[in-house]
């Protein structure tokens, strides 16, 4: 079940002398926008006392997200248009540039405006990186290139909390964004010597209606996580749902495109992998964002204490793919689908247990969500990176990081309405705590679901493919 199969490269191939360069700069990038994320929400705190901007803590977070989706969304066709290299270069420049931008920032306001570039950057980082995968390495190294990336994601959230601790509590926040802005120039300067200089006759015209559809799709999204009045949240969710949906529509039938044109039909294998990413992130995303604070006041933790039971998904995320990295054919299509089922289950246990002060059957839950990300998303990646044709390479694999993204914008406004209904927005109280506790999880069950039957569509079209493959051989 978990042994080598042909079609599957072993650890040491990848890491041998004439790839590990190539893979450690992917590693790097993963790193960089993992890392930056975590880090940041754990100085926010003291950002808000220096800077007097603790009314701006949403906006911090939401300028940063805007940026990450739609940098992801456009990177593959960005490559295409100016070359993979100079395009990773660019991009480890510009996130060094809102980085310092963040640590030299005078005033909130423009440190907001660093998180907005830090977010493009790091957006463009991640999806370059995910591009870089497809164009330097064959398909059958595609698992363990993933499954190692998982690890890193697994990393950023034990170290990254830790790193920001330190900085903030040695009253020196500004060191973490100057300790990135190196780490971003590191990143743009290894791009120079390890990807190959190849690409940029592609691309077209800039396709900026998509683009604009999106941006304004993200935008309301990320603003209802942040507007008070109950009505206005009912209001955007959906106006944002709807424009991500008509950008894909718009995309589909435009000349030059950001995603492939099979992106939005999801009676397809590239359509059906996407709205698995969109929905499954969609639904798990409420755990990560209130659980530390539900754990706070429920059980008595401290922020750290409590920020490393939500990890716990994390960390079993990354075991996860790493054991079932080597599966053959048969063991990958029904990983996709029992990990897919996992989230929903695992949303289900934290809706009854997140608020109970049941510490154990709150770690089970988160649990078994991470371990249903570690089983899927690996083989997910591959089937979608080994369907896309030669013109569509580029844009497929740096959708993939756009559609998680998407998705968790989408639940992140989404579980935001559940909590502020309950009235945790106005402070935690036994009756707020226990409604949110319930909320937050159930409302991703849907999600969940709908993420499971598309991964089940997903397997369905992958299998009819390759039996439609020995029917002709």
């Amino acid at each position: 079940m978990t042994g080598t199969p042909e079609d599957t490269a072993r650890w040491r191939e990848l890491l041998s002398a004439d790839r590990l360069p190539a893979f450690a700069l992917i590693m790097l990038g993963v790193w960089l926008q993992a890392a930056d994320a975590l880090v940041t929400t754990t100085i926010m705190p003291s950002v808000g006392a220096d800077l007097d901007g603790y009314a701006w803590f949403g906006w911090a977070t939401s300028g940063y997200l805007v940026g990450v989706v739609v940098a992801g969304a456009c990177a593959g066709w960005l490559a295409d248009r100016i070359g993979l290299r100079r395009a990773m270069v660019g991009s480890g420049l510009l996130l060094a540039a809102g980085c310092a931008m963040s640590a030299a920032g005078p005033g909130i306001g423009f440190f907001i405006a660093g998180r907005v570039i830090q977010g493009i950057g790091a957006g463009w980082v991640l999806g370059f990186c995910f591009v870089t995968i497809h164009v330097v390495f064959p398909e059958r190294f595609l698992v363990r290139i993933f499954a190692a990336a998982t690890a890193i994601w697994g990393v950023a959230t034990f170290i990254g909390p830790l790193i920001g601790g330190l900085f903030a509590d040695g009253g020196a926040w500004r060191g973490v964004f100057w300790l990135f802005a190196v780490q971003a120039l590191l990143f743009a300067w290894a791009t120079i010597h390890l990807v190959p200089a190849h690409g940029g006759e592609q691309g077209g015209r800039v396709p900026f209606f998509q683009l604009i559809i999106i941006t304004l799709g993200i935008v309301l999204l990320s603003s209802a996580g942040v507007v008070t009045a109950a009505w206005l949240q009912w209001t955007l969710v959906p106006a944002g749902v709807v424009l991500l949906t008509l950008a894909l529509i718009v995309d589909r039938k435009a000349e030059s495109r950001l995603f492939p044109r099979q992106a939005g039909n999801f009676g397809s294998l590239i359509g059906a992998a996407y709205a698995t990413y969109f929905a499954t992130m969609a639904g798990a995303i409420g755990f990560s964002i209130y659980a530390p604070a539900i754990l706070q006041f429920t059980n008595g933790l401290s922020a750290l204490e409590a920020g490393y039971v939500v990890a716990i998904e994390a960390a079993v995320w990354t075991v996860a793919a790493l054991l079932v990295a080597g599966s053959g054919p048969q063991w990958r299509r029904r990983w996709i689908v029992i990990g897919t089922l996992l989230i929903p289950m695992g949303l289900l246990l934290l809706a009854f247990f997140l608020a109970s002060g049941d510490l154990p059957l709150v770690l089970l839950g988160g649990a078994m969500m991470g371990g249903g990300f570690g089983l899927y998303s690996s083989f997910a990646n591959r089937l979608v990176m080994a369907n896309l044709d030669e013109h569509e390479g580029a844009t497929g694999s740096g959708g993939i990081a756009a559609m998680r993204n998407a998705g968790g914008a989408a639940g992140a406004a989404i579980v935001g309405i559940a909590a502020n209904v309950t009235g945790f927005a106005d402070g935690p109280n036994a009756q707020s705590v226990a409604a949110a506790g319930f909320w937050v999880c159930a409302i991703g069950v849907p999600f969940g679901l709908i993420g499971a039957l598309a991964a089940m569509r997903l397997v369905a079209l992958a299998r009819a493919e390759q039996s439609g493959a020995a029917v002709k051989s």
